[in-house]
């Protein structure tokens, strides 16, 4: 009797076999004969599911996306359920910002990948429509973020997008030295960091 394959249960073994591979040599790496030794499949059997390794890597990318962007979204309800000021809503911001940061081994991995992938975007067109996306939705939380957080609530459209970008340039940053710098950039400085970053915010003079 044939064996039956799930074949979605199969596509997301060769995914998480792309991410292993990333996360420990690189997105170079990622041909389909490396991900499919690292799966432990045949070459065909991942062409089966990806014609090629440009449709295996955006599919990976995608996948990425959707993992941090569903975390975001989950975060962002808890922290919309809690009065803004209360000490519940402060650790729920802190938990928020924290999935855009390698703080365990899950989001380590997806962290890895995920700017590995918005690297390459720079110069694999493939990949340019999911890294605008990722971009998309990242902004959207972030911006709804900064309007729960400032004093006015984001009133002053320069402010609200000034203010917005530098809080993911300091996300882009703790994520990129978490990931070079683990010894010293630990999960505890990045908190320290970003409760630091919160408190600026919440301090940011209507007038700026």
């Amino acid at each position: 009797m044939p064996k039956i394959v799930d074949a979605e249960a199969r596509r997301q073994e060769v995914v998480e076999a792309v991410f292993r591979i990333i996360a420990s040599d690189g997105l170079e790496r990622a041909s389909l004969r490396e991900v499919a030794d690292e799966a432990g499949l045949a070459v065909g059997s991942v062409r089966h599911y990806f014609a090629s390794s440009d449709e295996l890597l955006v599919h990976s990318f995608a996948v990425v996306i959707d993992r941090i962007a569903g975390r975001l979204d989950e975060a962002f309800a808890v922290v919309e359920s809690l009065d803004n000021g209360s000490a519940e809503h402060d650790a729920a911001v802190l938990t928020l910002l924290g999935q855009f940061l390698p703080l365990d081994e899950e989001l380590a991995v997806d962290a890895c990948v995920w700017m590995a992938f918005r690297h390459a975007a720079r110069i694999r067109p493939v990949l340019e429509q999911e890294a605008a996306r990722s971009h998309r939705a990242v902004a959207a939380v972030v911006g709804r973020l900064m309007m729960r957080l400032m004093p006015d609530g984001g009133s002053g459209q320069e402010r609200l997008v000034a203010e917005a970008e530098r809080l993911l340039a300091t996300l882009d940053g703790l994520c990129m030295h978490a990931l070079l710098q683990p010894e010293w950039m630990t999960a505890e400085v990045c908190r320290d960091v970003l409760t630091a970053h919160v408190d600026s915010l919440v301090a940011v003079p209507s007038n700026r």
